[in-house]
């Protein structure tokens, strides 16, 4: 049996930005895990995940039309990584077989509620990474982004494929995302191989080191987010407000540089000044775009870990789900968590996770 665990993500700075090729973000792997095993089988195979058989289809209207979105549905998004995967291991010569894959995570509370730990992402790269070992293909870390990234798009359709990024390479990371019109015209017209093999256009995936005083904290507002809904309607108000938009972006790719540069400085004072400063950014653009990303019991995290010494803001595509924290590790967060706690905000004891030797 092969088993191959990757860990979920959380957005540092940058959010909204990143989905345009070369404005930065920073982001975390953190040590709550999605877990593929693979056991050979013969004449059919099976996928099985207990955290995900109960559901339910999401849908919406558009124009008047009710439309189902299985962009919440892990199974297209294991489907799609299987598909590309084997498509790889064909072209490398390898016989295709059969298999029984079976998934747990940890990134859902006991209700199956998401924390927004990136669960999607998470189990395309779990998927793609068991089935480089079942296949033995000796993916490096690059491919099995790529790989995962181009699962991600085929379901997705939008994003940034950051939370693709932490789970393929651990730790903390500085990411910008590749041309996806590029890439997608690309896969139209090559080999899969070819197309792993090429250097994507603004693609950039950087490991930035942990600073020895820096400490991060997280909460989660019980409140779950649709990151795809959210990056939706962003893109739908932008192009009425473009010149705004743009102002966004640039200041936010400002921003997330010059917390990179703190990052590698271990400069923790600058790096506290950068996340309220991407806040604040995230701030405009919800006014530009008229979309919710700080709900109340965001806004109360916030202003909670403030008045505690600590730098916040939401994580991801906010709207419900996690606020992160970074504090000096002299900080006590004791008064935070008790104050969170009286918040009816639920602290996560997530860690930085790093991949060791290459495999969990």
């Amino acid at each position: 049996m092969i088993e191959v665990s990757v860990p979920g993500k959380l957005y540092i700075a940058g959010e909204y930005a990143v989905v345009e090729p070369g404005y930065p973000a920073v982001i975390v792997a953190v040590d709550q895990f999605i877990t593929v095993k693979i056991e050979a089988a013969t004449k059919s195979g099976t996928i099985h995940s207990q955290q995900y058989s109960d559901l339910p289809i999401r849908w919406t209207r558009r124009n008047g039309e009710l439309v189902l979105d299985h962009r919440e549905n892990p199974f297209h998004y294991i489907l799609e990584a299987i598909r590309l995967t084997e498509k790889y291991a064909a072209e490398k010569g390898r016989l295709l077989a059969f298999y029984d894959l079976k998934v747990t995570s940890e990134l859902d509370n006991s209700n199956g509620r998401k924390y927004g730990l990136g669960s999607s992402g998470a189990v395309t790269v779990a998927t793609v990474k068991a089935l480089n070992l079942f296949y033995d293909l000796e993916m490096d870390q690059l491919t099995v982004f790529k790989i995962s990234a181009l699962a991600h798009l085929a379901v997705q359709g939008n994003g940034s494929c950051g939370d693709i990024a932490a789970s393929s390479y651990g730790g903390w990371i500085a990411f910008s995302t590749f041309d996806h019109k590029w890439v997608l015209d690309k896969q139209e017209k090559w080999p899969i191989g070819h197309l792993l093999a090429e250097p994507w256009p603004m693609l950039t995936i950087q490991p930035l080191p942990t600073p020895k005083n820096l400490r991060l904290v997280i909460g989660w507002t019980g409140s779950p987010a649709s990151t795809s809904d959210l990056v939706d309607q962003v893109s739908q108000s932008r192009g009425e407000k473009q010149k705004l938009y743009q102002q966004f972006l640039d200041e936010s790719k400002d921003c997330v540089q010059t917390l990179i540069d703190a990052f590698m400085e271990e400069d923790v004072p600058t790096i506290k000044r950068m996340i309220l400063k991407n806040r604040e950014l995230l701030a405009n653009l919800s006014q530009i775009t008229g979309v919710i990303i700080e709900t109340p019991s965001l806004e109360k995290l916030c202003q909670l870990a403030i008045s505690c010494g600590g730098a916040a803001k939401s994580s991801g595509a906010g709207g419900g789900d996690c606020g992160i924290v970074i504090a000096d590790q002299r900080t006590g967060i004791l008064p935070l968590m008790s104050a969170w706690e009286k918040a009816d905000i639920i602290p996560l004891p997530l860690h930085v996770y790093h991949y060791r030797g290459g495999k969990k």
